[in-house]
């Protein structure tokens, strides 16, 4: 994991962003798909990560903050191991999506303002649409789209992905 401050990179987060450079050979038009798969990897997109694929791309820091910015899909923020978005729009609002958002956030101790747990194992985000509208309310875990949610069904998954991060360690 990242250290605060460019100095403090370490030689194995220089070797993964550098395969991950590599992968697109070092291809400075590639460079939506290189921040792609560095929030791949750290569930955000670190400052010294930019800092140092700018040097490597031969691109400036503030191109790279532009991109990283411009786009949504793309966090500044340090997120958890598994991101739950939940849907607030039309179709899942008025199919009851707050109640679950409630449960997520009850459950897990977060708030509108403190959207990930202090283990650094949830994100809880509101988007305005998953695209799934068919199958409201709908939330996804780490882009893996979950159908017709219910606080129930909200509970049960909290505790499978626990579980399996346990497993995990």
């Amino acid at each position: 994991m990242f250290l605060k401050g460019e100095g403090n990179v370490n030689s194995q987060e220089i070797a993964r962003l550098d395969d991950i450079l590599q992968q697109h050979d070092y291809n400075s038009t590639l460079l939506i798909a290189i921040m792609q798969d560095i929030q791949k990897v750290y569930h955000y997109l670190p400052e010294e990560a930019l800092c140092y694929i700018a040097r490597k791309l031969n691109l400036s820091e503030a191109k790279i903050y532009g991109v990283a910015t411009f786009y949504e899909n793309f966090s500044l923020e340090p997120k958890g191991k598994y991101v739950i978005k939940i849907c607030d729009g039309t179709a899942c609002h008025v199919r009851k999506s707050v109640p679950i958002l409630e449960e997520f956030r009850g459950m897990l101790g977060l708030s509108k303002e403190k959207t990930t747990t202090d283990d650094m194992l949830f994100t809880v985000e509101t988007v305005s649409c998953l695209g799934a509208c068919g199958l409201a309310p709908v939330c996804t875990v780490n882009d893996h789209v979950h159908p017709s949610m219910t606080p129930d069904k909200a509970r049960a998954l909290i505790e499978e992905l626990k579980e399996e991060a346990a497993n995990e360690n």
